[in-house]
Order: C-alpha cells, then structure tokens, then sequence
C-alpha cells in the first residue's frame, strides 16, 4: 500500500503538468486550498472529532508533500512543538492547584461574599472566573466552578443560567491576560515567532495590558446589559425530577407472582424495543442498585423505573405488574381484599427498606451484589444512600463513543433517567441516544459510583455539593510552584515551555500529583488537536498560500483605513472561530493577517494581536469555545442565547480591542 500511495505521488506532477488548461495560480496553492476546504468542511460538520481530522489533516499534508512542502519531519513537528507541550504542562499545573483544594477553600468565600443577592452573585462568579483563567488555564476553571455556581443557585433560588453564560465569558476574556492563558494564545505565539519579523515569541505578559481592559469592559458589560439579557432558563426550585420534568416518568411497580419477568435479568427488560428502565429493585427491605442490570428480577420485587405513560400502561396490562400505590389502597381496603396468591408469601411491598424509603426516588438504598448464576457472589447486605446527580459530559471522548447511554452507564455503575441537552430535555428511548459534549445527564447513582463519576476528568458533577478531602498543607507547595513558572518565565530567565516543563516536574516530585493523576488531567483531544493543525501553517508559508490571499485581500480593500483592517481581521476571525476550532482559525488566520500587514507596510504585530485576542474570545455559539459549551447543558440554554447574550459584546470588544492595540502598538 506504501508503494502504490508513494507510486502515485511521483507520478501525479507529471500527470498534473500535462492538463490542457493553465490554472491562474500554482498547482502547490490549489492543493493546499482544496485541503484547507475539505478540513473546514470537516471541522464545521463533524461527522468525526475535531482532533480526529486534525490527524488526518497532518497525515494529508504530509502525504501531498510535493505541494504541500510539508515534509514527514515538519508535518509531526507539532507534537514537540514549545506550544504544544506548555499546553500539556498548564494541564498537569492546574490539576495539582486543584488537587490542593485552593479552588474549593475560594468557591466557599464566593459564596459567603454574594450571599442571596443576585447581582452579588454575578460579581463574585464572573470575579473568580476572570483573573484566575489568566494563570490556571481556563478550561479547568470553568469546570471547577459549574458545581460551585449550581450549587449557590440552589441555595439561594437563582436560576443557574444567570450565572452561566458570564461564567464562561469572563474565563475566556481572563485567558486574555497572560500568554498561558489559552491554548490559542501559546500557539499565536509560536507561529509569530516563526513567521513575525522578529523571530521572538511573545513574553508571558506581552499583551497584559490590553487584557485587562478588555476583562474590565467584558465584566462591566456582564454585571450591566449582559445581566439583563441572559434569560433565566433554567429555575432553581424544586426536585432534580421537577427540573427535567420527570414527574410523570418515575413510579414504583410490584411484580405479580404469575409474571412472565420473574427471572429475568433487568438488561432484558430491553427487548422489544421497550423503552423501560429500572434503577433500583427493593427486596425484603433491602435496596438493589449495584449491579443492577444481572440482577433477576423476584415476584414481590418493588421495582424503580422510568417509562413513558404509553409504555407503563402496556408494561402493566401485559407483564403481570401493579402501581405501588394501587396496591397499598387495595390492601388498605378491607371490602376488596388482595386475591389469594396474588403475591408469594415473603413479599416486602408493604414494608420499608431497612434504612429509608422505598418510592422511586428513595435516598436510602442498600448496595447489592451481582446475582449472575455463572459467578454467584454474596451480596453485600451493607446500605448506602442513592441520590439523582447531574452529570455534565465535558469536551472529549464523547464524541467518538458509540456505545451510548448503555455504555455509560456500564462504565459508572449508574442509570441515566433523562438528558439536558442545551434548552430540550429527552426523557424516552435513552437508549438510542449517543450523549454529546455538553450534555447534562441526570443520573440514579450510589456512593461508588459517584465517587468514580467525581475522579473521571471527562464529567463534571453540577448537582453535587460534597467537597472533596484534600491536603490544605499543599496548598503553599502547589502556589509557590505556579507562582515560580510564572516568575522564571516573566522574568525571561527560562522560555515558557522550559519553566511550565519543570513545574510538572516539581507537582509530581513533591507528591502532589501521582503520575497518573498527571495523565488523566490532560486533554489529549486537545493535544492532538495542535499537534494535528500545526503543519498547516508550514503548509500556508511554503506553498505561497497566504501570500495569495493576503494579496486578495489587499486588492480588495484598498478603500479601507489600516484600523479599519484591524478590526476587519478581529471580527472575522471571531466569526470563523464559530465554524471551527480556536486553534485551528490561529493557523489559519494568523499567517494571512501577518501577510496582509507587510503588503499595507503596518505593524505586523497588531494584526497578529487582533487574530489572537479573537480567537480566543468567541462569543456568539456554544460550539465556538469549549467553555461556552460546557455550560450550554447545564444551564439549559437555546442555541441563539448565546448570541443574544454575545453579539452586543463581541462589537463592543471589536471597538475595544483594535483602538487598545493601536494605542498600545501603534499601526
């Protein structure tokens, strides 16, 4: 296969060269175009990962080579490259920051500070979110503070969407404050350093200034008009049950003696398409979860389920099963008495679990072995509380599983009971649904599987207000660490790389950080996602591309004022960074804006700053950034609120970017 692809890439020029029709620009700028275009289409659509087609994006380039001028040397370079490995490194540092606690001992502050005033609230949230994303990167900080910000809804009856949106808005424009801010702001400056006339990448505060004024204006906007046009989506009252509308989808149903499921397994009450789920089973006063779908199903079983009224209407009429309450009226009524044999003799519909209550939504529940007959274990009759937790799917994986709900559940131990996706809320056929990033999943789940679910970096859990145990002695260790890869990068004494490198190195050698705990904190989606991109600005440089279009583009705005270009140039990369990736609108971007400058003989470098401040900060869709949607599920928001909420901001920080630039670096 090797020698066929390498066959045909050495025969392919000589082909091309004998076309009929000269094409109005080189063969090298064709290919890389009709690269590009299939890789935005890509990334637009998704019917694969992002990071998927980043790959396969490296591997297209470097096979096209002879066009490309990538060479298989350049193409991998993105996996060494200085940008890529700080953004690994701020990874691993943000992670032994919260594995410290520090976030937490802060959220806490939060909350005594913005106490049941809404407007409190929204500056304690968006005043956290924004300095703290300059130095921890701010992916993490927004997913530390979705519980801490459902949580203080809750408590004081705030709407959480309230808080939501500025969360994530006031992350990304605090990213703005430092180079480590986001992983755009540490790609833009390893690109400059390759095709800027300096040769230098930026230092770790050079656009300091200008970030903290656009956090300023960005904060005064949120606690101001943006207060006002964020909707309150979601409201902070009542049940987990009431919030996605479950109420009429969770009951309780005994098992006949004469039904056709005794005996069967609770994963075979899938057949048929049923769109029954059972998630727990109380038995003699105990309460089955762990395990549950081996477990077989008992006559007298006191079963916990979701179904449709269609479903349970047809459940009850043919498999033989009975409403809880119906049957405790009927034993209550002394003219009707219950048949006899109508149930076995050591049924336990009409008594209590031992610990708690037995209604569908019970909090007290034992935690059950596993009754499969080919490994029959005992159970373990100790109880343990149960409790509905929202679960949010965080940027990742989600996208490339294909096993969906069932396979989450069988990874957590855990049964999914409806799924927040943005303002929609699915209640039926869970089953034939794959979860999405950003979906909020409202699950039954025991301690252990909670505990599972808070360890997996891949989930946020909104709802839950337990606080974890950490080692506050760490806490100096871990600040004096950050606080030194920030100071040897400042004061240039290590590149940044180097200095985030040894703060890895520092985390793990102090024990704050295990090496595992350093594996799991990365987002590799995001790590491969750089290094695949990363070639496509050798590609850009080499094939005279951005030259071209830069050219394009000149001839087409002579009319325009170079600030009128500045702004152009930030506008229109907030807007592509909609369409895809941050870092890949960087890549994109960043070369023709350079381009574009030395043809119009201005300051390269302001061009290179309105690429990066954009594409950092894309306010106008939840897919635009990871942050926006993040919160998208959880603050059960429709697609245009964010644009809503985003667009007066987006012009306002056009306005305040371009004139901070020119006034800072002058055109």
């Amino acid at each position: 296969m090797t020698d066929v692809l390498r066959g045909l890439a050495l025969s392919a020029p000589t082909l091309l060269q004998q076309l009929p029709v000269e094409l109005p620009v080189s063969l090298d700028v064709v290919v890389v175009l009709a690269v590009v275009a299939v890789a935005l289409a890509l990334f637009v659509l998704q019917p694969v990962s992002i990071d998927t087609t980043a790959i396969a994006l490296m591997v297209t380039l470097i096979l096209l080579g002879p066009w490309t001028g990538v060479s298989p040397e350049e193409g991998v370079s993105g996996f060494s490259n200085p940008a890529t490995l700080t953004v690994l490194s701020m990874f691993i540092l943000s992670e032994g920051v919260r594995k410290t606690g520090v976030i937490q001992i802060l959220t806490r502050k939060m909350e005594s500070f913005a106490g049941e005033s809404e407007f409190r609230q929204l500056l304690a949230t968006v005043g956290l979110a924004g300095p703290s994303a300059g130095f921890v990167n701010n992916t993490p900080i927004v997913a530390i503070l979705i519980p801490a910000v459902m949580n203080l809804a809750r408590k004081t009856g705030t709407s959480p969407s309230k808080l939501l949106i500025p969360l994530s808005f006031a992350s990304m424009m605090g990213g703005m404050l430092t180079v480590i801010g986001t992983s755009s702001n540490l790609l833009a400056s390893d690109i400059w350093a390759q095709i800027g006339p300096t040769g230098e990448p930026f230092s770790l505060f050079e656009f300091t200034q200008l970030g903290a004024i656009v956090l300023a204006v960005g904060i005064g906007y949120l606690l101001t008009v943006g207060r006002y046009l964020t909707p309150a989506r979601i409201t902070a009252e009542g049940s987990p049950t009431d919030q996605f509308g479950m109420s009429d989808y969770l009951t309780a149903v005994v098992v006949h003696e004469d039904s056709d499921l005794v005996g069967s397994r609770v994963r075979e009450l899938g057949r048929d398409d049923l769109d029954l789920d059972v998630f727990q089973i109380v038995r003699n006063g105990r309460t089955i979860v762990h395990g549950l779908p081996n477990e077989r199903i008992g006559a007298g079983d006191i079963l916990s389920v979701r179904a449709s009224q269609e479903t349970l209407e047809q459940v009850l009429e043919d498999e033989h099963l009975v409403l809880l309450p119906e049957l405790r009226d009927a034993a209550a009524d002394e003219d009707e008495p219950l048949p006899e044999g109508f149930l076995p003799a050591h049924h336990a519909w009409d008594r209590p679990p031992e610990t708690g209550d037995a209604s569908a939504t019970a909090d007290e529940t034992d935690d059950d072995g596993d009754e499969d007959d080919e490994d029959d274990e005992d159970a373990d009759d100790a109880t343990a509380e149960t409790s509905l937790t929202e679960v949010v799917l965080l940027p990742g994986p989600w996208s490339n599983r294909r096993d969906g709900v069932v396979g989450f559940e069988r990874s957590f131990d855990a049964t999914v009971l409806a799924i927040r996706r943005g303002d929609e809320v699915i209640r039926q056929r869970l089953r034939d649904v794959d979860p999405r990033a950003g979906d909020v999943l409202l699950v039954q789940t025991s301690p252990d599987a909670l505990d599972r679910l808070q360890s997996n970096t891949n989930v946020v859990v909104s709802s839950d207000d337990r606080w974890e145990e950490f080692d506050r002695r760490q806490i100096p260790i871990a600040l004096g660490i950050v606080a030194g890869v920030v100071g040897l990068a400042a004061l240039e004494y290590l590149p940044i790389m180097v200095s985030a490198l040894a703060g890895v190195v520092a985390m793990l050698f102090s024990g704050i950080l295990r090496p595992a705990d350093a594996y799991e904190a990365v987002d590799w989606n995001v790590i491969f996602l750089l290094a695949g991109v990363i070639p496509l600005g050798v590609a850009f440089e080499a094939s005279g591309t951005a030259d071209l279009i830069a050219t394009g583009i000149v001839a087409g705005s002579v009319v325009l004022p170079p600030i009128a270009m500045l702004a152009a140039f930030y506008l229109g990369t907030a807007v592509i960074t909609e369409m895809v990736s941050n870092n890949a609108s960087i890549v994109l971007m960043l070369p023709i804006a350079v381009e574009v400058a030395g043809q119009l003989g201005v300051n390269a470098f302001a061009f290179a700053l309105a690429v990066t401040f954009a594409a950092s900060t894309p306010l106008l869709s939840p897919v635009g950034y990871q942050t926006n949607l993040m919160v998208y599920g959880p603050g059960g928001y429709k697609f245009t609120d964010f644009a809503r909420v985003g667009a007066p901001l987006q012009l306002i920080l056009t306005v305040v970017t371009t004139a901070g630039i020119a006034f800072f670096w002058g055109l």
